[in-house]
């Protein structure tokens, strides 16, 4: 019988789309999931996608019109959670994507979180800060209709930050008639934000990737780093993996590409960055984006968008760790070439999952009204990390399988065995 997934009309998945990756992803694991693979064409369509005119009034008078998404992935295991970005490539099938790769993120390191994200097809650049708040509470508004502190918890994501997150829950505050703090994570501290969140993925990139160098006898003293994409997730493991005594020898950022054998000095580049991208940084060489990929590394952490490390790249690179800051970074051809070429891949949906478990954190001290501290927040996310890592590398090992294909078995097991135990309704 062919698949079902063949009658969804919506989108047209290539072999290298984020959609396409993702189920080429889901069909590895299905071997893995015993009596529960019956279930497996949950794992392949969105619960519930929604598409939204988002119009406003530009600061020139005239009315301007942006498409905006907000796609539910699986809601077995809690309600969803997932970030919003806003980029002028957002399409339905990416964030269709991205809401199923969180829906695998929270069930492998066990968070009562089912999986959702959204989008704007808008480059933020482009609008002042007035048109920015105009689009963010329009969106809100009309999203409202499915996202709640119960139901489905936004987050930030590309070009969002605490700032549109305090506009969303202002606005859907407001369309419900009172203070709801806990209708989205990654708010600015006084509003019900939690300490530790902004580091918060680029600290599990590190721990992850810690662990891992670890297990391949990989001394973090003097091993070389590049890093793919400079936001909060790649500097702030950066400038973690330089504290443990690495040196980060490449980065790229939007702007280009910088190089330098020795280190590059971060305590420097990463003001300049934030405000003229790296290329602005002058200790190091410009050298061309695809020469970064075959920079000599030890360690490459592509924390930038999805598809970036393709099957050319894969051949290039010479790292023998491979950390994915971003979500779906490596595309299922690259997979392989690097499995083949022994190079360990620590992937997304658990490599990057620190951010949405400190979302978890802000979420639970939002409804006790009961905040930690930043080390309490550190440890707790340390210690969920190990505990998540270890268990999926004990499935790679008994099944001697990939860390990816691993912790895909043993996150979708958990929400198969959710959807078999709740059973359908009606």
């Amino acid at each position: 019988m062919p698949s079902t997934i063949e009658k969804l009309s919506f989108v047209t998945p290539m072999p290298d789309s984020p959609w396409g990756t993702y189920l080429s992803q889901v069909d590895r694991v299905v071997p893995y999931l015993g009596g529960l693979a019956r279930w497996v064409e949950t794992l392949k369509r969105p619960k519930r996608a929604l598409i939204v005119d988002v119009p406003i009034e530009m600061d020139d008078g005239t009315i301007a019109h942006f498409e905006g998404y907000r796609v539910q992935h699986n809601l077995s295991r809690g309600p969803g959670k997932g970030g919003v970005r806003f980029h002028p490539d957002v399409t339905l099938e990416e964030v269709m994507a991205l809401s199923a790769w969180m829906t695998v993120k929270t069930a492998a390191v066990n968070l009562p979180y089912g999986g959702a994200k959204g989008g704007i097809r808008v480059d933020p650049k482009k609008l002042s800060l007035q048109e920015l708040e105009k689009v963010t509470r329009r969106y809100t508004s009309e999203i409202g209709i499915i996202i709640g502190p119960h139901s489905d918890i936004p987050a930030p994501d590309v070009n969002t930050n605490a700032q549109i997150m305090a506009w969303m829950m202002d606005t859907y505050s407001m369309n419900v008639g009172g203070t709801a703090t806990g209708v989205v994570t990654g708010k600015p501290l006084h509003l019900g934000g939690s300490l530790g969140r902004v580091k918060a993925t680029g600290r599990g990139v590190f721990v992850t990737g810690r662990e891992a160098a670890r297990r391949l006898g990989l001394d973090l003293k003097g091993a070389r780093v590049a890093v793919q994409g400079f936001g909060n997730v790649g500097s702030v493991a950066a400038e973690l993996f330089a504290e443990a005594g690495a040196k980060i020898v490449a980065v790229q950022d939007h702007t280009g590409t910088i190089f330098n054998d020795k280190g590059l000095d971060l305590a420097t580049l990463v003001p300049v960055s934030r405000t003229d991208g790296v290329v602005g940084f002058k200790g190091g060489d410009v050298i061309d984006n695809e020469s970064f990929w075959n920079v000599a590394c030890d360690i490459l952490i592509p924390a930038a968008l999805e598809g970036q490390l393709t099957a050319e790249r894969a051949q290039k690179t010479k790292a023998k760790l491979v950390l994915e800051g971003a979500n779906g970074p490596t595309v299922p051809a690259a997979d392989d070439i690097l499995a083949d070429r022994g190079v360990l891949v620590v992937p997304d949906v658990i490599c990057n999952a620190g951010g949405v478990t400190v979302s978890y954190f802000e979420w639970v001290q939002d409804f006790s009204s009961f905040f930690w501290d930043e080390d309490e927040i550190n440890e707790r996310l340390d210690r969920i990390m190990m505990i998540a890592l270890n268990g999926i590398w004990e499935k790679a090992d008994k099944h001697k399988i990939s860390l990816r294909t691993a912790t895909y078995a043993v996150a979708c097991e958990r929400i198969l065995m959710a959807r078999e135990e709740r059973g359908l309704y009606p």
